[in-house]
């Protein structure tokens, strides 16, 4: 990889990294099913103007939108409003990567190699871990929305993998129009859950702190980070680039410690690890040759 182009994959590394500080911010102000509508509101407009509409049947769109958009943040926004801490939901959110192997084992009838039989295990190891020594730090009811996300990402990243196959279509398009599907279930979820009085309430206290936090989660997370994410993936084998998302809950957990004053407790710590060593095992495990198959010679 070129060195111009490390330096993209770090600025996208922090940028999603900081993405979990900058929602708690943005939380302080903005109750979060509203601040996921303020979200994609930004994200569409005026992008929607400017690209045309995937080629693709509504009903894709929909699930895509639906499920990598609405589902994900819907929940992961509640978790970190319902005491998930942002750095430990760095960490959990990316156990999508195991949803996405069930869900691709169930619709896509993949098959599971070795070396994700032993990731599963260790992840999931520590995720209990995570979760039954909170002692404070953590909700079970926010640890439970954040894998909630997770299963959403995970569902949207086979959607995704499906409209791959079967369409033509280009990154901002799918980001723009993607955008559009949650903006009113977001509006609604907000009326119906947090009221008309608090979203008011809100609106008429907007502060330059919701401004920039709604600001960076639209252009600088979801715009800057996935349009050179994308660009990364278009130029180098995705066995290269994949790999690195590894290092976002890691700038998650020490930005949180270093803005929020969030220090996980010890077994926290080892838990992160387990999580962090299955993480590795399953994108690094099938060019590893501990779990290759050996041939007689």
């Amino acid at each position: 990889m070129q060195a111009k182009d490390k330096c993209l994959a770090a600025l996208v590394i922090l940028c999603w990294g900081l993405n979990f500080v900058v929602i708690k911010w943005g939380l302080e102000g903005i109750p979060p099913l509203l601040l996921g509508a303020l979200r994609f509101i930004g994200v569409v407009f005026p992008a929607i103007l400017l690209v045309p509409r995937p080629a693709m049947p509504w009903r894709w769109l929909l699930a895509y939108g639906g499920a990598i958009s609405l589902g994900q943040f819907a929940f992961l926004f509640s978790a970190m409003k319902f005491g998930m801490p942002a750095g430990m939901a760095s960490l959990v959110l990316q156990s999508q990567v195991l949803f996405t192997l069930l869900f691709a084992m169930i619709w896509l009838g993949e098959r599971w190699q070795t070396h994700h039989w032993v990731a599963l295990p260790l992840a999931g190891c520590g995720l209990y871990l995570i979760a039954a020594n909170g002692e404070g730090n953590l909700t079970l009811i926010g640890f439970a929305l954040t894998l909630c996300a997770s299963a959403c990402w995970g569902l949207g990243n086979v959607i995704n993998r499906q409209i791959g196959l079967r369409y033509q279509t280009s990154l901002p398009s799918l980001i723009a129009w993607g955008g559009l599907v949650p903006i009113l279930p977001f509006l609604a979820l907000s009326w119906l859950f947090e009221g008309p009085e608090r979203i008011t309430e809100s609106l008429q206290h907007f502060s330059w702190q919701g401004l920039l936090c709604v600001l960076y989660l639209s252009l600088v997370a979801t715009w800057l980070g996935y349009g050179l994410w994308g660009r990364l993936l278009m130029r180098y084998p995705v066995a290269q680039v994949a790999p690195l998302s590894l290092l976002v809950p890691c700038v998650g957990m020490v930005t949180a410690a270093l803005l929020l004053d969030e220090h996980p407790n010890a077994l926290q710590w080892l838990g992160s690890a387990l999580v962090l060593l299955g993480f590795v095992v399953h994108v690094l495990g099938g060019r590893m040759t501990l779990f290759k198959p050996q041939t007689q010679r």
